[in-house]
Formats: C-alpha cells, sequence, structure tokens
C-alpha cells in the first residue's frame, strides 16, 4: 500500500489488532436477506471454498460470471449466479466474489452458517473497504466517501459524496500541498544560500502564492457539505394544541399508522417518530405532545418540556392549527412555545368545512399567526403532498443553503475539515512570520502544512484512526 512519496506499508502492520487481513471474509452485502440477496466473499481461501458449495465449474484462471446451484446442505440446492474477480482486480484487491440469490433469510443464514464451519469468517463493518484501502485499491479519501455515498440521504448529498469519492478533495488539496512545497523549496534553498547574492524568491512573492493558497482552502471548507449532514438526517417535528390532528397528520405524511388517533385529548404524551421519503431525499418526522400554555400536573409539564427541546432541535416545525374550530386562542398562547428555525404552518381538518369557508378561515389564520397556511386533511389527503413539496424545499435549503448552487459542492468530513483548516492556520503563521523576516520558522510551518495536506489522502495513521472510519460503515460494505 502506497502512503506518499514513495513510502509504502504492508497490511501486517494493522493484523494483530484491527483486521486479520488474511482471513477470508463473508457477509451479506444486499440491503435485506430476503429476495434478491447478495453475499460477499473475500481473501485467498474464496475460489476452493466456492468449489465446494457450487455446482458448476469453477477454473480460477479469470475474473467472470458463472451460473449454477449451490449446495445449502445435503438436501436443499438454490439456483445462483456468481460473479467472481481475482486477485489483483477487485475492488479489495484479493480475489473476490459475489453469489446473487433469490431466497429467503432463513437459507441465507444456513448458507453463511455453513461456510463460516469451513473456514469463513464473519466481516467486521467497512472491512471490505479497509481492505480495499490497505491493499492500496482506494485512498484514505475514497474509503471514507464509500461511506457517504451509502449513507446519502438525497441527491444533493449523493452528489457531493460522488465527488469526494472522485477525487475532487484529493485534486484540489493535492495541488495545494504542491504549490506549497514549491513556494518552501525556493524559501529553503534561499536559507542555503543566505551567505551569498542570490534570492531565489522575495519574501512578498512568497507572501502572495501562500496567500492564494489559502484562499483556496477556504474556499473548499466554506463550500462544502459537512459529513455530519450526510449521516445525521434533519428532523421536522409536528406541533399543535392537544387535537390539533398531529398524529393523523403524521400518519397521513408516512403512509403508515405510526402515531394513535383519538378524539380524547392528550393521547401523545412523549415524541413518536418516523422516516419520511421526500422529493429528492429522506427526513425523520416526529409527533410530539400538545403544547399547553397552563399545564394542569407534572405528567403535563414533563411532555411539553420534552415536546419544547424536541422542536428547538429540529430544522423545521409544522404547526397544526385545527381549521374547524371557531376559537384559536389556544393555539396562539401555544404558539409562543415554537422556537423553530423555520416554520410550515398547517391548517388542519379542511375536509370538515366547505371550500368557500374554508377558504375565509385561511385567510382570518393568515393574519392571526401572520403566516401563510396550507390547508391540508389527513383523512382525505388534500394538501398533503403540497406539505411534503414544502418541507423537502425547506429542508434542501435549511440544510444546504446557497452551497446546492455551487456546481462542485462535495462532502467532508470531520478529519477533512481539521486537517484543511489546520493547513490555512500554519500558513496564516508562515506569512505572518516571513513578513517579520524569519525565514526559518515560516519554512518549518510550511512544512507542517505539506504533510497535513498529504495526509488527507495516504495518512500515517494509527489503528484507532482507522477504526474510527471504518466503525461507521454497515456490514457487507
Amino acid at each position: 500500500m502506497f502512503l506518499s512519496d514513495g513510502q509504502n506499508s504492508s497490511p501486517e502492520v494493522y493484523e494483530k489488532n484491527m483486521y486479520q487481513v488474511k482471513d477470508t471474509i463473508i457477509a451479506v452485502s444486499s440491503p435485506t436477506s430476503d429476495k434478491r440477496v447478495i453475499v460477499r466473499i473475500s481473501g485467498q481461501s474464496a475460489i476452493d471454498l466456492l468449489r465446494q458449495i457450487f455446482d458448476a465449474k469453477i477454473t480460477g484462471s479469470g475474473s467472470g460470471l458463472v451460473r449454477g446451484r449451490i449446495r445449502i446442505d445435503d438436501e436443499l440446492e438454490i439456483d445462483a449466479v456468481l460473479y467472481l474477480f481475482l486477485s489483483p482486480f477487485s475492488y479489495t484487491g484479493e480475489t473476490l466474489a459475489e453469489i446473487h440469490l433469490s431466497t429467503n433469510s432463513s437459507a441465507v443464514e444456513m448458507l453463511i452458517g455453513r461456510l463460516l464451519q469451513k473456514g469463513l469468517r464473519l466481516a467486521e463493518p467497512g472491512e471490505f473497504t479497509a481492505r480495499a484501502y490497505l491493499n492500496g485499491k482506494i485512498d484514505l479519501v475514497q474509503a471514507e466517501a464509500v461511506n457517504e455515498v451509502i449513507t446519502s440521504s438525497n441527491e444533493y448529498q449523493l452528489n457531493a459524496a460522488e465527488k469526494l469519492l472522485a477525487g475532487r478533495l484529493v485534486e484540489t488539496t493535492a495541488k495545494a500541498a504542491a504549490d506549497v512545497m514549491n513556494c518552501l523549496t525556493l524559501i529553503e534553498a534561499g536559507l542555503d544560500f543566505s551567505g551569498e547574492d542570490v534570492e531565489f524568491i522575495t519574501r512578498p512573492e512568497a507572501v502572495d502564492r501562500l496567500t492564494a493558497v489559502k484562499a483556496r482552502l477556504e474556499q473548499l471548507l466554506s463550500g462544502a457539505i459537512s459529513y455530519e449532514s450526510v449521516v445525521d438526517l434533519p428532523a421536522v417535528g409536528i406541533a399543535g394544541v392537544p387535537n390539533a390532528g398531529k398524529s393523523s397528520l403524521l400518519n397521513a405524511l408516512l403512509g403508515q399508522a405510526r402515531s394513535i388517533v383519538s378524539e380524547q385529548r392528550k393521547t401523545t404524551r412523549d415524541v413518536l417518530s418516523g422516516l419520511l421519503e421526500l422529493p429528492g431525499g429522506r427526513c425523520v418526522c416526529f409527533d410530539c405532545a400538545g403544547l399547553i400554555a397552563e399545564t394542569e400536573n407534572v405528567l403535563d409539564e414533563l411532555a411539553r418540556q420534552a415536546s419544547v427541546e424536541a422542536l428547538h432541535n429540529s430544522v423545521a416545525v409544522i404547526y397544526c392549527v385545527d381549521i374547524s374550530k371557531t376559537d384559536w386562542q389556544e393555539d396562539i398562547a401555544a404558539y409562543e412555545f415554537v422556537k423553530a428555525k423555520t416554520l410550515i404552518p398547517a391548517a388542519t381538518k379542511s375536509d370538515l368545512l366547505s371550500e368557500g369557508i374554508m377558504a375565509e378561515k385561511i385567510t382570518a389564520l393568515n393574519r392571526l399567526f401572520d403566516n401563510e397556511f396550507i390547508a391540508v386533511s389527513a383523512k382525505s389527503g388534500a394538501g398533503i403532498e403540497l406539505l411534503r413539496d414544502r418541507i423537502a424545499g425547506v429542508i434542501t435549503q435549511a440544510v444546504y443553503g446557497s452551497k446546492l448552487q455551487k456546481p462542485n459542492v462535495i462532502a467532508l468530513t470531520a478529519r477533512h475539515r481539521q486537517a484543511v483548516a489546520e493547513a490555512v492556520k500554519n500558513i496564516d503563521e508562515s506569512v505572518g512570520q516571513l513578513q517579520k523576516g524569519s525565514d526559518e520558522i515560516a519554512a518549518m510551518m510550511l512544512r507542517s502544512v505539506y504533510q497535513g495536506l498529504s495526509d488527507i489522502r495516504w495518512q500515517n495513521i494509527d489503528e484507532r484512526i482507522l477504526e474510527g472510519i471504518f466503525e461507521k460503515f454497515c456490514i457487507g460494505k
């Protein structure tokens, strides 16, 4: 595995503690273990083990596709397709096989159990990608990008992660590192010939070059999507007074009965959530206890506290008001507890009114709350799609903002951000030292900049950093 500048390291360095890289590993790599299933195997024993369970001929002399039947046990065989990739021409750099089956989870468990008995080991989270990294098939940034692609929850995150996988970060930081090294070489050459009348680069020229590099790195930081926004789904809360139609609206948005619906007040005491599929992505949508201005007992107080805290941490809040009511004073009082970054007002139970009366009441609600309400009905479905579109638009703008307009936006992990930010800081320091005439200290800082930027791609990593990266993966990737 190549690290940088010709340095190389053997996977055996990591074998004792992190992964037993000589083992042949196995895992289900498809989203589920039912219906269409992919079982992935990687390691030097893969072909020998496959020959023991596959009835078709496996030569081991070339990659390819083999159709046949897999022996699950002595009495059960299943049609399967085997995709074989021989070392070093595979994702992991080892001999890798994918068994594609149309079956159920019980058969898959039996198959994996049989192979484990023959000497295979269950893969750890991210171990296939870790082996690709350790075997020099991908660099560390690409390894991190694989997980970002897998965990992306919408098209913007996916595009940003794909740019990271394609090497945009490495390309930018490698160019910056090269420019820093060029400047550093000229400064150190001047130091070597300081006793002679030779000047390789003037201090103002060096400052200008380094300032330009710093500007590019700052632009990289400001224009990137954080890795956390890729991993963590944005949350959208549904708020309102008791019986405002919150639970029914949550069920209508999710398309399933996630929350209890009752005419009785205060049936929701805790925060209930579900995964909401939206145009272009996903978010977590939750329903919480009705907001009450004057609580009657300690349970009411605790329920309100839980609701307010959950709403405060959400990207947006859908505030529900029952449009069929004749008095909204309770709703106005509860509205004060909603401290939302973005508010989406929803006039619920619109199916209870005629179009004419509903239009009048929407106008009245807009005036009272100084906001624009969407008329919705969980019962008839009216306005639900419009509400979903509004939620999608709000989330997109709140999470990514103006970054969506930038064609080269990429996703950065905390490690990337720290390395680039440290480089910016050290460039600043080196510029300051050059302006003071301290070329030796400036050169020392620039060496740190170069090393830090180079480490983004091929880092002299200890085991803890590697584990921190790959433990975020799911098993089978």
